[in-house]
């Protein structure tokens, strides 16, 4: 491990817990103890339970229905029936995930869980170093970095902190051992952070399907949504391929996870460039969605 390497990784370990108030507290315990269950269960059986209380539960609240608007604007051609039908499954999809978090150590273990398809000249590619890798909330999209560490490929991740500081350095903590060149939360000097490990030959993942205020708006299920440029200007700027990864949920708490190179633009304009290849990855998550739309989380505000 290089002398970056070891910088980059001290600076990405999870903390000790900050200061917070008692609401923040109980909150953080709260969750320990839904961790604590979840933990306690086999996986199979903590993965359905939480996929069926989630489906049960989320159609009546309130995310349910800006799901339902972004799934009908989205695709319309789908019955009504049709399009409440995924809506139902993506909650379990999503029930499942949040109970596999607290088990990805076992995920990783049974390596028969996941299926890596990924073509063989990719993967050659890809364990050569210094590439950026790109993937969505679909399926569970946990399962990248426990794919990527079964494969030996050293990544460094970047995750959106949650509000409560405690139950976010819980949760780093958990996925931190798949992320050996560390877990970053998003923030002004991240970018370099990233650059700097690209340029030493590392490799970078990054979900990149949530909607960036001030990112690049690309055509994204017939309307232009506010993306992402980090993807694209990364491979861009350091002249290195750019994946995009997708987690296919087969049955229960098994997987398949699947990639495809991503064209990066490379001209004298670096602002179309980013543009053009930010477009050209979410061309392929659109594509990837439209096959499976009942594993994507329809829930969030992607387009505003």
């Amino acid at each position: 491990m290089s002398g970056t390497e070891v910088e980059e990784n001290a600076a990405a370990r999870p903390k000790a817990p900050r200061a917070a108030g008692i609401l923040m507290r109980l909150e953080y315990w709260g969750f320990r103890i839904v961790a604590a269950v979840a933990r306690a269960l086999p996986l199979d059986t903590a993965s359905a339970v939480s996929g069926w209380l989630w489906r049960a539960i989320a159609p009546h609240l309130r995310r349910h229905r800006r799901a339902r608007l972004n799934l009908a604007a989205s695709m319309p051609e789908l019955p009504e029936a049709e399009r409440e039908r995924i809506l139902r499954e993506m909650w379990e999809v999503l029930g499942r995930t949040f109970a596999e978090a607290f088990h990805l150590d076992a995920l990783h273990a049974d390596r028969s869980r996941i299926a890596i398809t990924i073509d063989p000249s990719l993967m050659a590619l890809m364990r050569g170093g210094g590439f950026v890798l790109a993937s969505l909330h679909t399926g569970n999209w946990e399962i990248c970095g426990v794919a990527a560490r079964q494969t030996g490929l050293r990544i460094a991740g970047v995750y959106q902190s949650l509000k409560n500081p405690l139950v976010d350095d819980f949760v780093t903590a958990t996925r931190a051992p798949f992320y050996p060149l560390g877990l970053f939360s998003k923030g002004h000097d991240t970018v370099f952070k990233l650059m700097r490990i690209l340029r030493s030959g590392g490799d970078v993942a990054v979900l990149a399907d949530l909607r960036e205020h001030r990112g690049v708006a690309v055509p994204f299920f017939g309307r232009p949504a506010p993306s992402n440029p980090f993807p694209a200007l990364m491979a861009r700027s350091q002249g290195v391929p750019l994946v995009a990864i997708r987690v296919i949920r087969l049955e229960g708490a098994r997987f398949e996870v699947q990639g495809e190179r991503v064209p990066v633009a490379r001209t004298g304009d670096r602002t179309a460039d980013v543009a053009a290849t930010t477009a050209a990855l979410h061309a392929i998550f659109e594509r990837w969605i439209r096959e499976r739309p009942a594993q994507w989380m329809w829930g969030h505000r992607r387009w505003g």
